[in-house]
């Protein structure tokens, strides 16, 4: 398994796994506008948001999308592992986990002073490996949207 930067030829494949991903989390109305910023921020040099897959033999298997914000909390950026999926039949073969790391080498190369994400609390599968790459912050979200 090969863990990369996304690049402009992975555009259909990208767009399955995306949809994959949302249809996990039950999402069926992401406009279409949304979907075609997402994969145009990847590639613009003044935007933070970058993605990674996870290819085997020409088929991407798994996707990582995350940012770079400032804090509060410290004098450099941080970073927010935003999206992260793999297909069905790559679970359980370490593809995540290469995804996170992956995410974890390049906040460091870039200075990030730390790496976080959110799952939901029904993820239990995914919980399992969350729990040995990461610590749990304690924190609840709460979230209003416009």
């Amino acid at each position: 398994m090969l863990v990369r930067d996304i690049q402009s030829g992975d555009r259909a494949q990208w767009a399955e796994l995306w949809q994959g991903y949302l249809a996990f989390y039950g999402v069926f109305d992401m406009p279409p506008e949304v979907t075609e910023r997402t994969w145009a921020r990847f590639f613009d040099p003044a935007e933070p948001v970058y993605a990674c897959v996870a290819e085997e033999d020409g088929q991407l298997r798994g996707l990582v999308q995350y940012l770079f914000h400032r804090s509060t909390w410290f004098l450099d950026d941080i970073c927010y592992l935003q999206d992260l999926f793999t297909t069905p039949e790559a679970r359980g073969k370490g593809v995540a986990r290469g995804l996170i790391e992956a995410v974890y080498a390049k906040a460091q190369a870039q200075g990030a002073k730390r790496v976080y994400w959110v799952t939901h609390e029904s993820n239990a599968t995914a919980q399992v490996l969350y729990d040995k790459v990461a610590a749990k912050s304690g924190f609840i979200q709460y979230r209003k949207n416009f």
